[in-house]
């Protein structure tokens, strides 16, 4: 891989290690505050919200200047999204700047991915890119964990209560704040390692910036990727991972506590199994499949939704945690492939920041819909275990049906061209 992939890899780690650390810190404030269990998964529909919203416009801003340049300038606006928890604005609403700063920065990154490696390598790119999200996810969770955890809590009370953080000017002074500080530094340093990011050197036509038509135009690219074979494939796969990942994330975190009865530390670790599990089927996927295969790893799919019950089921951590990571592996393992299949796709068909703003539009759409449903039934208090029984139960059936779609396909096109050679050898 390029140098420059790499520090393009170093950039979006340490930029997604801080956001999902901060998920953890913010979660801890919304219990500091005393309000209910339903207000954690508010925190993803808020950051998730500016996907859809903005999608029309993050592809044609994301072709329109240099990404790398505008993935630091949206990494400026994650820091400001954290800097406004020390300044008491409500968790929500914090994540809602965070969101608008992720919406835009996630085309650029997908999409210079596309101008600086080559057709061929993209499998492996995407593979690299789905283990440092994984990594970072895995990390920022433990590290978000260390830094919710009552010792930590407790030596940052003593020095709220010292008075130097009374001494800033409109800082809210909490327990929280000293991780919140730690944080800062830590999008900070993703800010310097995006600058250092060199220019691709890819232009694309400049688009009018006019509301109604880029609405337009994104609807037709919209419509594009869906009418295409291989485009709407893993785009309705990628659109329901996505989907249960953001669920899972705080569905295991509930379960934890139910289930296993453990605190929000240690229930955040419980992630960590399943990002190695991530970590380990991307790995194997970003090796073992090449592009041309890729539609071949749809069993995954249906495997990670059988496994989920099977976690549910569990009731000793010492099964569970060989389960998360099983779960993980095969939704790494299904993900990887399929993106760099939407992604060579989208590239073709469209430009490549305007193929990821569809992108991002259908598969956050997907996690807004996915996680208002669990936020509901959470409010009306279905158990969390009946609750992972059925979205495990209809994710396997989604992707079964999806399977036989394809194979109907295959058996079409076959049947095709039998027939066009039979008519040729007439002839």
């Amino acid at each position: 891989m390029p140098p420059r992939f790499r520090l393009l890899i170093a950039a979006q780690f340490t930029s997604a290690l801080a956001d999902n650390a901060l998920l953890i810190v913010a979660i801890a404030l919304l219990r500091e505050r005393g309000l209910p269990g339903w207000w954690a998964p508010m925190l993803k529909i808020a950051l998730t919200l500016s996907y859809v919203l903005f999608a029309p416009v993050v592809g044609p801003l994301a072709d329109a200047v240099p990404k790398a340049r505008l993935m630091a300038w949206m990494n400026g606006v994650k820091l400001l999204g954290a800097l406004s928890l020390l300044l008491g604005m409500h968790p929500v609403i914090a994540f809602a700047v965070i969101g608008f700063g992720a919406a835009a920065y996630a085309p650029a990154k997908y999409g210079l991915i596309t101008e600086i490696v080559p057709p061929d390598r993209l499998v492996a790119a995407n593979g690299w890119v789905e283990v440092s999200v994984v990594c970072a996810a895995l990390l920022g969770t433990v590290f978000g964990g260390g830094l919710v955890s009552p010792a930590l809590l407790a030596s940052s009370a003593a020095v709220a209560g010292s008075g130097w953080l009374h001494a800033l000017p409109m800082v809210d002074a909490s327990a929280l704040s000293g991780s919140v500080f730690v944080l800062l530094a830590v999008y900070a340093l993703a800010a310097l390692f995006n600058i250092g990011i060199p220019d691709s050197g890819a232009r694309y036509a400049r688009a009018r910036l006019d509301v109604v038509d880029i609405c337009a135009d994104f609807w037709r690219s919209h419509l594009l990727l869906w009418r295409d074979r291989d485009g709407a494939l893993s785009l309705a796969v990628t659109t329901i991972f996505w989907g249960v990942g953001a669920t899972l994330q705080f569905a295991i975190l509930r379960w934890a506590a139910d289930v296993l009865a453990l605190p929000l530390n240690q229930a955040a670790y419980l992630q960590a199994a399943v990002a190695v599990g991530v970590i380990v089927g991307a790995t194997a996927a970003g090796r073992l499949v090449p592009l041309a295969e890729a539609k071949g790893v749809l069993w995954a799919g249906v495997a990670l939704g059988l496994l989920m019950p099977v976690v549910a089921s569990a009731t000793r951590l010492a099964v569970a945690v060989p389960l998360l990571a099983g779960v993980g592996a095969v939704a790494g393992f299904m993900v990887v492939p399929l993106n760099a299949l939407l992604q060579h796709r989208g590239c073709q068909l469209l430009s490549a920041g305007r193929s990821v703003a569809v992108q991002g539009f259908n598969e956050n759409a997907s996690v807004l819909g996915m996680l208002g449903t669990y936020a509901a039934l959470i409010a009306f208090d279905v158990p969390i275990v009946t609750l992972l029984w059925g979205l495990g139960l209809s994710i396997a059936a989604a992707i079964a049906v999806l399977m036989r779609l394809e194979r109907r396909r295959v058996r079409r096109d076959e049947t095709a061209a039998m027939c066009e050679a039979q008519v040729d050898t007439f002839c």
